[in-house]
């Protein structure tokens, strides 16, 4: 089966969540990249630079809809016409992030929002926000997929992509999140969780009871 092309922007962004998915253990990143997922763009992992890497994003702005999976990790600023993050340059003028991620949209067979700044606003998106980020959600119009986390956990990346490309969308909650990882709380599967149900809390760190306190 062909592996499932991936273009991956990172915007306003720390780079936890592509070292989380650099990280990802079984399977690896060097399996997943060569038998389950194209990788073709990938701002922080790829040999590309200036216009070849500018012409591919602009190969897959204006070609074929439906032939690659979009994920953005990272908030969009939108402020000063979006020149806080741009990504590389089309014709000598800048390509700000908050177009790529419009343009690219478009052409996208799903779009795939990684973290929590690309999902919810982040603390890229905090009060005062001199950048104008924003979440991907408040960008298009079109559905996000979001996959949060500060970093997001590499079996949650690498499961939400490997579903998509295998079996389509994975059902989602009311944030848009798989219910596949957020169906449940730590919570919910704590061992220690008849402690909190028969109320014996620790009070201070390394105590073996419930933490909630």
């Amino acid at each position: 089966m062909a592996r499932e092309k991936i273009v991956w922007l990172a915007t306003n962004t720390c780079a936890g969540d592509t070292n989380s998915f650099l990280n990802t253990y079984n399977p690896d990143y060097r399996q997943i990249v060569e038998e389950f997922l194209d990788l073709c763009y990938q701002d922080f992992v790829m040999a590309a630079e200036g216009d070849v890497a500018s012409g591919i994003l602009q190969d897959f702005a204006t070609g074929p809809a439906g032939s690659f999976i979009l994920v953005v990790e990272g908030s969009i600023p939108t402020a000063a016409g979006g020149l806080y993050c741009v990504l590389g340059y089309r014709n000598g003028q800048p390509w700000t992030a908050v177009d790529a991620v419009r343009e690219l949209a478009i052409k996208a067979r799903y779009m795939v929002a990684v973290g929590t700044c690309a999902s919810f606003g982040g603390p890229y998106g905090a009060y005062p926000n001199p950048t104008g980020s924003k979440p991907v959600r408040e960008i298009i119009s079109r559905r996000v997929i979001n996959v949060p986390g500060c970093p997001v956990h590499p079996d949650w990346i690498v499961g939400t992509l490997y579903h998509l490309a295998r079996y389509g969308e994975p059902r989602l909650d009311e944030y848009n999140r798989p219910v596949l990882y957020f169906g449940e709380t730590v919570h919910d599967r704590c061992e220690r969780r008849h402690y909190f149900e028969s109320g014996i809390f620790a009070s201070k760190p390394g105590e073996p009871w419930c933490m909630y306190k």
